[in-house]
């Protein structure tokens, strides 16, 4: 039976709060606080802030390719370890440079290090916890991505007042030793499945004639090898095109919002700095949230909240109504930001086996990538031609509501719990 004392599976969610604060909350989200007076400093033009976002999700479309093989070989807890220290040195050195091309290169590097660590942190909740736990657990780890937010949001206003052109130089070193140091703490934390220290997952009850690491070791209906491959061949594709759009249309969002606010609507860095840090308070919480949501209603009510959410914070942000509907806009997108992650990993590990969950998660992360990628330089370029970000905001309007068209449509074959 289960009892109160308190179970290791919650340190491997902190030290995977941890991580994603370090390899997703400063290694990217930061970026958003970092542009404008970068791009100020370097004379970069909005299509090269654009390709600077983009040459980290290259990178990060290359960690995808190549993650599974990193933990199959090395396990989930070097990879973590491997990837932020990867992700702390190129941040470190882009405090050292001054060159488009060079600091692209180098967040490229960042990005390779950000999908190594994000993907093997989301691998180890199929193993830690069980399906009746998973929403609430993955939400738990990315409230790392709002604290990173919070995190920039106060430190880089601050380091710009006081090391004025150098400022943001001074936030890219401390923002890669910070993540160094994550790095260390991190490894020493994590463990790869509760079988090294012999325990079982969380939420398993040792009284049930039903294993529930068991109860999924095969999709339902699937009567042979062949049918079970084309089964998760549609599944992966079916969620990949929900995650695509997520990641096209959040990274948008995530990496104009400051830039708009300083120069569409004239903000001081200041205001624009707790602006960006009150969403992201805001955001630490949406991941528990709509996981525990999900947990309780179901997975695919979970993620059409989410995008209805996100479709309104979208449509009033390119509605250029007035400030008002912009603070309201942050707001939506504030609760609702990091939550999709949270349930698309716990979705997986709902439906397929623990053995088959984390390369299907490498996979469906793969078309997620690819949003990530295309978002930022086609919404740069967009904002250029018509001097304002608002055609580059009601696309992803669109695009999340195509988002909710899908995910209704999603049936998947779920095993009986």
């Amino acid at each position: 039976m289960l009892t109160n004392k308190f179970h290791y599976a919650w340190t491997i969610a902190l030290s995977g709060a941890i991580s994603l604060f370090a390899c997703l909350g400063l290694g990217r989200f930061a970026l958003g606080m970092l542009l404008p007076s970068m791009g100020s400093s370097l004379q970069l033009s909005y299509t090269q802030m654009g390709l600077i976002s983009t040459g980290n999700f290259i990178g990060y479309l290359f960690a995808v390719l190549l993650c599974h093989h990193l933990i199959h070989k090395f396990g989930a807890r070097y990879s973590i370890f491997l990837g932020l220290i990867l992700v702390g040195i190129s941040m470190f050195l882009i405090s050292f440079s001054s060159h488009f091309m060079i600091i692209t290169l180098l967040y490229f590097i960042t990005g390779i290090g950000s999908g190594t660590a994000n993907i093997a942190v989301m691998s180890l909740v199929a193993h830690w916890f069980t399906v009746q736990h998973r929403g609430r657990a993955a939400g738990f780890m990315i409230m790392g991505n709002g604290l990173g937010i919070v995190a920039s949001g106060a430190l880089i206003p601050w380091l710009n007042s006081t090391w004025l052109d150098d400022g943001w130089k001074v936030g890219w070193g401390a923002f890669g030793l910070i993540i160094i140091l994550a790095a260390c703490i991190t490894a020493f934390l994590f463990r790869n499945n509760p079988t090294k220290l012999n325990l079982k997952p969380y939420g398993y009850e040792s009284s049930s004639s039903t294993d529930p690491l068991q109860a999924t070791s095969k999709p339902a209906g699937l009567e042979s090898d062949k049918q079970a491959s084309k089964s998760i061949s549609k599944l992966i594709l079916h969620i990949g095109s929900i995650y695509f759009l997520f990641g096209f249309t959040y990274v948008i969002y995530a990496t104009f919002i400051v830039t708009t606010l300083v120069e569409q609507y004239h903000f001081t860095e200041s205001d624009a700095g707790s602006l960006w840090m009150t969403m992201g308070i805001l955001s630490i919480f949406s991941g528990a949230i709509f996981g525990s949501l999900s947990d309780r209603f179901g997975r695919r009510f979970g993620l059409i909240l989410v995008f209805i959410l996100q479709t309104l914070a979208y449509s009033l942000a390119a509605s250029e109504i007035g400030t008002f509907t912009l603070f309201l806009s942050m707001t939506l997108f504030g609760i609702s930001a990091f939550s999709i992650p949270a349930i698309i990993a716990a979705m997986i590990s709902d439906i397929l086996p623990i053995s088959a969950a984390g390369k299907a998660f490498g996979y469906v992360t793969f078309f997620f990538a690819i949003g990530q990628i295309s978002g930022p330089t086609l919404a740069g370029y967009l904002a250029e031609q018509s001097e304002s970000f608002t055609s580059s905001y009601l696309l992803c309007a669109c695009a999340t509501t195509l988002a909710i068209i899908l995910t209704t449509l999603f049936r998947p074959k779920i095993p009986s719990r």
